[in-house]
């Protein structure tokens, strides 16, 4: 197939797309060759993708810069392993196609054939395709879920949780609703796992006596008031619910807090014992959750809670 398509290298080859709908309306064996190969790479990125993600968090983060030019890293990444030996996918995706390759030997394709793939389909609309493929995903693994569509929402849907169990330490359940923004990035920073969200709302990590579920991430620490990344270990709850009782239960259990909560009545004064215990590296830590209380923004939608 002596096209431009063929002999797409590098993943800013733009017209690659509408070659390969082309390719697949095709029934000549090397056409379809061809497709299966740069359907491949198009499933690799979407794995590399969903690696990356998973792994994001921290309340800095990267740069927008940083993630663009890690998606071109995993683009190219994703067409040079198609171009070369790949997963052993095209072959299957070749069949589906029509042709009559098979798929190689050492490739298991148990979960391939749960459920029938059209992989014209997919080609004609990747968009749509991907979304069947996440039902098909969310249907054999449930997973925790909860995203909230903005800072309004979260607070909202916060707040019932947060009032409940606010008692248990004599404490305004604002300050845990703060709290919980700044340490998810209002809901959507929070680390994931295989079965979803770890719905942890406070940033606590699992350590040696830590017995319940637990997810693995990248995260952003402070170390002589520097940013680092480094790997940790962190504590997974069934709901937002449990995560907040735990916070109470963590905050009681650890003698190094005491000093805090003899002021659970001052918010301000709260917030920077904790701090000052160590509960977090941020050197700011206090000063941003006090932010966010004082904001407009969510001093009027605590308003209207407090009022309904």
């Amino acid at each position: 197939m002596n096209s431009h398509l063929s002999k797409a290298g590098i993943y800013t080859d733009f017209s690659g797309l509408a070659e390969l709908k082309s390719g697949a309306r095709k029934q000549s064996p090397q056409a379809r060759k061809e497709v299966a190969r740069q359907f491949e790479a198009m499933f690799i990125q979407i794995m590399l993708k969903s690696m990356r993600d998973a792994g994001s968090l921290g309340e800095g983060g990267e740069s927008d810069e940083v993630r663009f030019y890690q998606q071109m890293f995993d683009q190219q990444i994703a067409l040079d392993l198609a171009n070369n030996k790949g997963m052993g996918l095209a072959k299957v995706f070749e069949s589906q196609l029509g042709g009559d390759a098979q798929p190689a030997a050492d490739t298991d394709l148990s979960q391939l054939n749960r459920k029938p793939f059209n992989v014209r389909q997919a080609v004609e609309s990747p968009v749509a395709s991907n979304e069947s493929m996440n039902k098909t995903a969310s249907v054999e693994k449930p997973s925790r879920r909860w995203l909230p569509e903005s800072p309004e929402a979260f607070i909202q849907e916060l707040w019932p949780v947060a009032k409940k169990v606010a008692g248990k330490l004599g404490i305004l359940p604002e300050v845990l609703v703060a709290q919980a923004a700044l340490e998810t990035g209002w809901g959507k920073k929070m680390p994931d796992g295989v079965q979803g969200s770890s719905m942890n709302l406070f940033g606590i990590k699992a350590d040696s006596g830590w017995k319940g579920q637990k997810v693995n991430v990248s995260t952003l620490e402070y170390r002589e008031h520097v940013a680092v990344r480094e790997q940790a270990s962190f504590r997974a709850y069934d709901s937002t619910e449990k995560s907040m009782e735990d916070y109470i239960a963590f905050l009681k259990n650890n003698p190094r807090y005491e000093t805090a909560l003899k002021h659970t009545n001052e918010p301000r004064r709260f917030l920077q014992e904790l701090q000052e215990a160590g509960y977090a590296t941020d050197p700011r830590y206090a000063e941003k959750i006090e932010g966010i209380m004082s904001s407009e923004r969510f001093a009027g939608v605590v308003s209207r809670l407090k009022a309904g």
